[in-house]
C-alpha cells in the first residue's frame, strides 16, 4: 500500500539521519575521549607548559628580504607544574573586572592570559566552579576540564633588516596608575627599550567580552625605525572537545575571499602551518560554547596564519596575524590598534559586535552549519518566545507549533493525499488483481485511477521530506548554542541540551543503582517512542513482512537511538508526533476514511484480527 511505502520511507531516512549520527557523532566521540585520556596521562610526569617556538618567517614586504620571526619570539624553556593560582602569583598583575569577566592581565610580556567566566559554571549545580577561559603559561593542563595555558599577546617584529629591541613575552612593563581594568576605566602600561623607542599599549574593555588594545610607539632615537604589529593566541594541550562531526571546535577565522575557514586541531597537527592573507577578518580558537578570537583593524591587509608546535609530549596551537610594515621617523609617533573577544558565544552579543564594529561574518564565530538560513532564524523567534515565556521547552513546543502551522497547507494536501489513497484502496486491488501479469497495464491503470481522483501517491512523502532539516536545524540550536546550556524546563529536566537523566532500568531513580549510559531510557525518549507508534497505527497493518518486521520494531529503535539526544530535541520530537496524529486523525475524519488505530491496538490484545492492507 503506497502510504505504507511512504512510512517505510520515513523511517528508512530518520535511520539514515540516526544511523549518520552514531556514526559520526557518537564513536568519534569516545574514539577522541580516549585519546584525550591517553595524552593526559602521558603528559602527566612532564613540565605542563612551554611557550610555543618562533613560527616560521614573515611573509616579505614588497621590495624588501624577507621579514624576521613572526609572532611567538621567545624560545621554549621548561616550566615546573606550578598550580595555577601559584603561577598567577608570581607576576605582577592589573586586575579585571566587570559583570561578565573577571581576571588579570599580566605586566610581564603585557598577556591576556587570565579570564573567568563571572556568569557560566562548569556545570549546572549552582555551587560548581566558574567556567575558566584563559589560564597563563606554566599553569597545568587538564584538557579533561578545560583548563590549560590559553592566553593573547600583542607585539611587534622588527622590519627587514632592523635590530632594535623590542618588547616580548619576558618583558616587564610598568602600570600607569594602580586602578584595575573595568568597563569605565581603562589601564595603560609602558616600556622603553633604552635605544629611544616607548611603547605605550592602553587596554579598554566593555561590559561584555571585548578588550580593545591601542598601542603607541614614539620613535625618540635620531635614526627611523621599521616595526610589524602582531596579535596571537596560543592555546598549550591538546583539548578535550565534544567529539561532535557537526560541530567544529579549533581554529576558526574569516578571511576576505577565502571566507569563513574552520581547522580542527588534527588537521592543523598534520599540517603544521596554515597561512592567508586578508583584508580585515577575523581569527581564533573556538571552544562548543567560548571562543577567543583577535579582530585586527577592518581597513588593513594582514598576513593571518594558524599554527601548531610541539615540545616533547606538549602540543601548542596558534592563531595569529602580522600587520604591514609600519615606518616610525625620528620624533613621530604610530599608532595602532587590535580587539580581543574572549568569552561566552552569546548570540546578540557575537552579532552585536559584528555590527558595531563592521567585522566580516564574525557572527559565523557561532557554528550554525550547512542550514544556517534556517538555523539561525529558528534561534532568534525561539528566543523571542523564550523571552516572553522564561522557559526554553515552552519555547520549543510553541515553535514546533509554529513550524507546523507554516507547512499546514503542504501537510494538509499531503495527508489528504494519503487519506484518498486509503479511499481507493478497493480499487486499486481490483486493479492489480485483473492486471496480475502485465505490470506496464497495471501500471497505466493504476496512473490513470490516480489522475481521475485527482492524487498525487508521493504527496504523502513532503512532510517527512520537509522535517528533516527542520530536525536538523533544531539540533544545532539545542547544541551549539550557549543559550540552551542548562536551561530547565519543568520537573526533572534542568538542562535542555542534556539527554534525560532518568532510566527505565532503574524504574527511574526508584531504584539504588546507577544505569550503564547506553541503557539510559528515559521518560521523554518513552513518551517519543510512544507517540511514534501510535502515528504508525494510524494505518492498516501491512501484509509484507518487511515492512510488519519496520512498524513492529522502529519506535523501539528510535526510542533507544533517540535516548542519547538531548532533552530539548526528544521533546520536541514527540511533541511533533503528537501534533501529527492529531492533524491526520481529523483529516481522515474529513474525508470519511476509518481510523485505523482502534483496531490495530484491539489486535494487539488479542480481542480481534488486525486487517492486513494489501
Amino acid at each position: 500500500m503506497a502510504d505504507n511505502r511512504n512510512y517505510i520511507l520515513a523511517i528508512v531516512l530518520s535511520i539514515l539521519v540516526l544511523v549518520g549520527w552514531q556514526y559520526f557523532v557518537g564513536m568519534p566521540q569516545v574514539e577522541r575521549q580516549r585519546e584525550a585520556q591517553r595524552q593526559q596521562q602521558a603528559q602527566q610526569p612532564v613540565a605542563q607548559s612551554q611557550t610555543p617556538p618562533a613560527p616560521g618567517a614573515a611573509p616579505a614586504q614588497p621590495g624588501q628580504p624577507a621579514a624576521p620571526s613572526a609572532p611567538g619570539v621567545v624560545a621554549p624553556t621548561p616550566a615546573s607544574a606550578q598550580t595555577r593560582e601559584a603561577v598567577l602569583a608570581s607576576t605582577p598583575r592589573i586586575a579585571v573586572a566587570t559583570p561578565r569577566l573577571k581576571g588579570s592581565i599580566n605586566l610581564v610580556g603585557g598577556r591576556v592570559d587570565d579570564l573567568v567566566l563571572a556568569t557560566y559554571r562548569d556545570t549546572v549545580q549552582p555551587n560548581s566552579q566558574n567556567v575558566v577561559l584563559f589560564a597563563p603559561e606554566g599553569s597545568p593542563i587538564d584538557t579533561a576540564n578545560h583548563r590549560q595555558p590559553f592566553y593573547a599577546e600583542f607585539g611587534f617584529v622588527a622590519g627587514a633588516g632592523q635590530t632594535v629591541a623590542l618588547p616580548n613575552s619576558r618583558t616587564q612593563w610598568t602600570q600607569s596608575g594602580t586602578g584595575s581594568l573595568t568597563p569605565s576605566t581603562p589601564v595603560t602600561i609602558s616600556w622603553d627599550n633604552g635605544q629611544g623607542l616607548t611603547f605605550r599599549r592602553t587596554f579598554e574593555i566593555d561590559a561584555s567580552y571585548m578588550i580593545t588594545v591601542k598601542d603607541a610607539v614614539t620613535n625618540g632615537a635620531a635614526a627611523a625605525a621599521v616595526i610589524h604589529p602582531f596579535g596571537l593566541i596560543s592555546r598549550h594541550g591538546l583539548p578535550q572537545t565534544a567529539g561532535y562531526y557537526i560541530l567544529h571546535e579549533g581554529l576558526i577565522g574569516v578571511f576576505g575571499d577565502k571566507g569563513l575557514q574552520e581547522v580542527g586541531y588534527s588537521a592543523i597537527e598534520k599540517d603544521r602551518t596554515q597561512a592567508f592573507k586578508s583584508l580585515g577578518g577575523w581569527l581564533g580558537i573556538t571552544d562548543k560554547y567560548w571562543a577567543a578570537a583577535l579582530i585586527p583593524d577592518q581597513t588593513t591587509e594582514t598576513d593571518s596564519s594558524f599554527k601548531f608546535f610541539q615540545n616533547g609530549t606538549t602540543k601548542s596551537f596558534q592563531t595569529d596575524y602580522l600587520k604591514p610594515a609600519l615606518a616610525i621617523a625620528p620624533g613621530a609617533t604610530i599608532e595602532t590598534i587590535s580587539r580581543l573577544f574572549a568569552g561566552a558565544k552569546e548570540v546578540a552579543v557575537v552579532d552585536g559586535y559584528a555590527n558595531t564594529l563592521k567585522v566580516d561574518r564574525f557572527d559565523r564565530l557561532i557554528d550554525w552549519g550547512w542550514f544556517y538560513f534556517i538555523t539561525k532564524p529558528l534561534f532568534i523567534v525561539m528566543d523571542w518566545i523564550f523571552l516572553k515565556t522564561g522557559n526554553f521547552g515552552i519555547a520549543i513546543l510553541l515553535v514546533t507549533l509554529l513550524v507546523k502551522g507554516l507547512f499546514f497547507p503542504l501537510a494538509n494536501k499531503s495527508y489528504a493525499s494519503i487519506t484518498m489513497m486509503k479511499k481507493v484502496q478497493p480499487e486499486m486491488t481490483a486493479i492489480r488483481d485483473r492486471f496480475a501479469d502485465d505490470k506496464m497495464k497495471q501500471q497505466q491503470e493504476l496512473m490513470a485511477l490516480y489522475k481521475r481522483e485527482k492524487i498525487n501517491p508521493l504527496a504523502g512523502c513532503w512532510p517527512i521530506v520537509i522535517q528533516i532539516p527542520v530536525f536538523f536545524a533544531l539540533y544545532k540550536v539545542l547544541f551549539i548554542t550557549i543559550e540552551m546550556r542548562h536551561a530547565p524546563f519543568f520537573g526533572w529536566i534542568h538542562d535542555l541540551s542534556a539527554p534525560d537523566p532518568t532510566s527505565l532500568f532503574n524504574l527511574f531513580g526508584l531504584l539504588p543503582f546507577t544505569v550503564p549510559a547506553f541503557l539510559l531510557i528515559g521518560v521523554w525518549p518513552l513518551i517519543m517512542g510512544v507517540t511514534m507508534w501510535v502515528q504508525m497505527q494510524m494505518n492498516p497493518a501491512p501484509t509484507d513482512p518487511i515492512q510488519q518486521a519496520f512498524f513492529k520494531w522502529m519506535p523501539i529503535m528510535f526510542t533507544f537511538m533517540l535516548a542519547s539526544f538531548p532533552a530539548g530535541l526528544v521533546i520536541y520530537w514527540a511533541w511533533n508526533n503528537t501534533l501529527s496524529v492529531l492533524q491526520q486523525a481529523l483529516i481522515m475524519r474529513r474525508y470519511g476514511v476509518k481510523l485505523e488505530l482502534w483496531d490495530n491496538l484491539r489486535s494487539m490484545f488479542g480481542k480481534g484480527p488486525a486487517k492486513p492492507a494489501s
